[in-house]
């Protein structure tokens, strides 16, 4: 079976279309602070409204715990989706209460609905199939069609994914197919040389996806917190980086792994080493073989990679023909450690090659670092459903539009 996508829904003017986007934008006073996950959304929503359908979209924001909650509104998404759609967007302040009712019976071809919160209603998110078929159940009585274009949250199992799209002829929208295309070349045909680069706090959150792409990758790039032990699985004395203890023997099976498969797995060779973890902490450049030989000596601890990694780091990527890359290379939210992710970033810019960017912090840390998505072969909107899918894993909001792996 293949992924059924919005061709197979047929002529929708006229119909009722459900669309579940991923609104989860972060927000500050109210204010959206990145718009990215709406902006994604847009490809989707524009074709069908333009084919003359009735668009109702919603989403999460957020973890409200099942009952309303006003600070993870979807008004302001709905606001900003007007602006960006150039268009009216009616909003409705229940998802599938009388408001909703209200603002679904007046729409006309061509116009689009946002309904409030998904997670304002504890069957979005239940354990319990029978709560959670309930729920999307009723928001079924809205709609004629259902659209899965929310990748961010494929990898669960809740009720606008999943059992919705069970009740509803449904497909996916533009955005999860491309992501599924994307991701799949990572995994299927990618073009040689083939480099993924790694970052983030720990090891652990990283395992299922280092075991899928190890035997794939002709580079495997290891910075961010997890590098530190990676170097204590090489006996390196860290300080007090992060370290997971109980993960460096898994660390030191990667380092064996990857010689005997014949991939180069680069560490840093140098790291930035701070007095504290603060965005003011006094720093000094330390190479991998003396962290420990600074000012801050047993007490100072790694928060980037340092310049000598970074280029090793940036003449690699250049070198590669595909790379994905996934978590940043130190505290990126501290200007003194944000030149590691900064390079990796430039260096992803510039690479002659399919280029990904494995959602979440990596994301986030790009267009905080001033880079724009489209410099960027493919940035994708789910960090974890991104990781799953690289690791093999079976995503139960894919799996019910056909897909399979």
């Amino acid at each position: 079976m293949t992924l059924r996508t919005l061709e197979s829904l047929g002529d929708v003017a006229g119909k009722r279309v459900f669309v579940r986007c991923d609104f989860n934008v972060p927000l500050s006073g109210g204010t959206i602070t990145d718009d990215g996950r709406i902006r994604a959304a847009l490809p989707t929503l524009t074709a069908l409204l333009e084919a003359g359908a009735q668009v109702i979209t919603s989403s999460h924001l957020g973890r409200p715990n099942g009952e309303p909650n006003p600070e993870f509104s979807l008004k302001p998404v709905a606001d900003r989706l007007a602006e960006l759609l150039g268009t009216d967007v009616a909003f409705a302040t229940d998802t599938v209460g009388s408001s909703a009712e209200e603002t679904v019976s007046a729409l006309e071809n061509g116009q689009i609905a946002v309904l409030e919160n998904l997670r304002f209603n504890a069957g979005e998110t239940s354990k319990n199939d029978a709560e959670r078929r309930e729920f999307a159940s009723q928001i079924a009585r809205f709609a004629d069609l259902m659209v899965s274009d929310g990748f961010g949250v494929v990898h669960r199992k809740q009720a606008s994914v999943y059992e919705l799209a069970e009740l509803l002829p449904s497909a996916a929208g533009t955005l999860v197919a491309h992501e599924v295309n994307v991701l799949s070349a990572l995994l299927e045909a990618p073009v040689r040389p083939y480099t993924v680069v790694l970052g983030g706090s720990k090891v652990s959150d990283k395992l299922g996806v280092i075991d899928s792409l190890l035997p794939r990758v002709d580079k495997l790039l290891i910075g961010g917190g997890m590098a530190y032990t990676f170097l204590a699985a090489q006996n390196a004395k860290i300080g007090k980086s992060l370290v997971e203890v109980d993960q460096i023997e898994t660390a030191q099976r990667y380092i064996a792994d990857a010689e005997q498969k014949g991939v180069e797995l680069l560490l840093p060779i140098d790291s930035e080493m701070a007095a504290s973890f603060a965005p003011d902490a006094a720093h000094e450049v330390a190479p991998s073989t003396g962290l420990e030989d600074t000012v801050f000596g047993a007490e100072g601890l790694g928060l980037d990679i340092g310049p000598e990694t970074a280029k090793i780091f940036a003449e690699a990527i250049a070198s590669s023909k595909t790379v994905f890359w996934n978590g940043p290379m130190g505290v990126f939210e501290f200007e003194a450690f944000a030149a590691g992710t900064q390079a990796v970033a430039k260096a992803l810019t510039e690479a002659d090659g399919l280029t990904v960017v494995g959602g979440g912090d990596s994301a986030a840390a790009a267009r905080q670092l001033g880079f724009a998505d489209d410099e960027f072969g493919h940035v994708s909107t789910g960090g974890g459903a991104s990781l799953e899918f690289l690791e093999g894993k079976k995503l139960p909001g894919l799996e019910v539009l056909g897909w399979q792996m």
